[in-house]
């Protein structure tokens, strides 16, 4: 069975800017930059498909960008979904370049962890964006870990701490969390969650067949996708 991971990728190439309106001189604060890249391996060892993607990036805009609701947190949290108390910027754009999606996003200056950013941007903080998402990944013909088909985003980034540091934040909280159905509950959960049942997980796994899984797998990535 494909390993089913919650994946996040760190990316340093974005800039954050103000720009004052010329009516009130008011300050705005962004957030622009290439957000994932396709068809190249990226530091964490995984590989996008462009066509992937695009077609992801076409379904987020459609369902959250075009309804003012894409929305980024300031930090990973703990599970795929947006946490309203901790947003801190939304996406207005996203875009195809090539093989890379360029965003941009404005930050949320009157929500508090709006404010914290833009405090952090005045005094001149060095911060990253990271994608979160949904999926499959297994190993294509060249060995590498390629995202499947059924990869859907969380949010296109979150705003990090300061990427290029000592050990710095490339893996995100939530790298490698895997995903196992509980079968008596009708439900999914974390391994970090169950760690202690290991051979009751395995059970579980053994008591369905593949294709139910991953059938079982997208319903559950069709429920984020309608939340």
């Amino acid at each position: 069975m494909d390993n089913m991971l919650l994946v996040t990728e760190l990316t340093e190439d974005v800039k954050f800017f103000t720009e004052s309106a010329e009516d009130t001189g008011v300050k705005k604060y962004y957030v622009e930059g290439i957000i994932m890249q396709g068809n190249i391996p990226n530091r964490n060892g995984r590989i996008y498909p462009t066509e992937v993607l695009v077609k992801e990036v076409a379904r987020y805009s459609r369902d959250y960008i075009d309804k003012n609701k894409a929305y980024g947190e300031l930090n990973h949290p703990t599970s795929p979904t947006i946490n309203l108390d901790r947003v801190s910027h939304m996406f207005t754009e996203l875009r195809q370049d090539g093989d890379n999606i360029i965003g941009r996003a404005r930050i949320m200056s009157k929500l508090p962890m709006g404010q914290i950013v833009a405090g952090l941007i005045d005094e001149g903080a060095n911060l990253g964006i990271s994608s979160r998402g949904l999926g499959a990944v297994k190993k294509n013909s060249r060995g590498i870990m390629e995202v499947q088909s059924n990869f859907t985003l969380a949010t296109p980034g979150d705003i990090v701490a300061d990427p290029s540091g000592p050990n710095c934040y490339v893996q995100g909280i939530m790298e490698g969390v895997q995903f196992w159905y509980d079968v008596a509950e009708q439900s999914w959960k974390t391994m970090e969650i169950v760690e202690e049942h290991v051979e009751e997980i395995h059970n579980n796994y053994k008591s369905i067949d593949e294709a139910k899984a991953f059938s079982m797998f997208n319903q559950f990535l069709g429920s984020l996708k309608n939340s």
